[in-house]
């Protein structure tokens, strides 16, 4: 199974996204949509050229559909985003879980990179990974997300012809895969049915998200979450020493009890805590 994620990641490097087929199984699927049916329904539809005014789009995924976090937690596809963006930060963070409805007479979205939220330097990094979650099959009639492949080799163009453009057929259980540095967007809606879909990113661990994960998840609903879903979505530190709560790890905020006063603890990486073993060392004499 490594040997398959290495390809699907080398297929990712190479195209700027990939499809994982079959990455769940179908019953998964339908049942999150099952739980967010009533939200679809209530949901407003978006104002502003950008989110499409014929479309739906509503986040906090992990508190309307507990299943929601196998989709999040996916050991093959975190496996494949770790691959992408490990090189650039210790630990990978949730960026966005985002249901979307594309109406039909939905216009087709402006061409984006995700990762140009943040002002960073582009090209010699990659931000974030996208997953989109099909609900229904993704095609061309009914707004399937269009692809520039190769188009994260060249970020300094921010448009390209719009035949040059791909939409994947995706289906329930697959997942489609693409880079924070690829231009895509939504489709246009000509069928006579709403597109949905889940889009699951992953950022850097020192960034920002798109959605405050902390706001969404306070303490009093994170603390009901697995360790490894909490750390997902902020209740860890990424070393040195960033993301802290009262110079601790803030996972302490997950207990039943959190201490008036609490000793600052440093979280270091390795070669931080060697650099600062040896300085101490210095300072005490006892290397020459």
């Amino acid at each position: 199974m490594s040997a398959a994620m290495d390809c699907q990641a080398g297929a990712l490097a190479r195209d700027g996204w990939c499809v994982f087929g079959r990455a769940v199984d179908l019953a998964v699927i339908s049942g999150i949509e099952a739980d967010l049916e009533e939200r679809f329904a209530e949901t407003p539809l978006c104002e502003g050229v950008f989110y499409g005014a014929r479309t739906k789009r509503f986040g906090s995924l992990l508190t309307r559909s507990p299943a929601a976090e196998r989709l999040v937690m996916h050991p093959l596809i975190l496996e494949i985003v770790e691959q992408m963006l490990l090189p650039w930060c210790e630990r990978i963070a949730l960026n966005l879980t985002q249901a979307i409805e594309i109406h039909p007479g939905a216009l087709p979205q402006l061409p984006h990179r995700d990762q140009d939220m943040w002002q960073g330097p582009k090209g010699s990094l990659e931000y974030l990974v996208n997953v989109m979650w099909p609900l229904t099959t993704f095609t061309f009639d009914n707004g399937g997300t269009r692809l520039w492949t190769g188009s994260h080799f060249d970020q300094d163009v921010p448009v390209l012809p719009e035949q040059e453009s791909l939409v994947p057929t995706v289906q329930p259980g697959d997942a489609l895969i693409f880079l924070g540095s690829t231009l895509h967007g939504g489709g246009g809606n000509a069928s006579p049915a709403p597109r949905r879909g889940i889009v699951i990113s992953y950022c850097l661990g020192w960034l920002k998200p798109f959605e405050l994960q902390w706001l969404v998840y306070p303490p009093q609903i994170a603390r009901h979450f697995s360790p490894e879903l909490a750390a997902m979505v902020g209740y860890a530190q990424h070393r040195p020493n960033l993301g802290n709560v009262e110079g601790q790890c803030p996972s302490i905020l997950l207990g039943d009890t959190v201490p008036d006063h609490l000793p600052a603890i440093d979280a270091l990486r390795p070669d931080q805590a060697e650099a600062a073993d040896l300085f101490l060392r210095s300072q005490l004499g006892e290397v020459g």
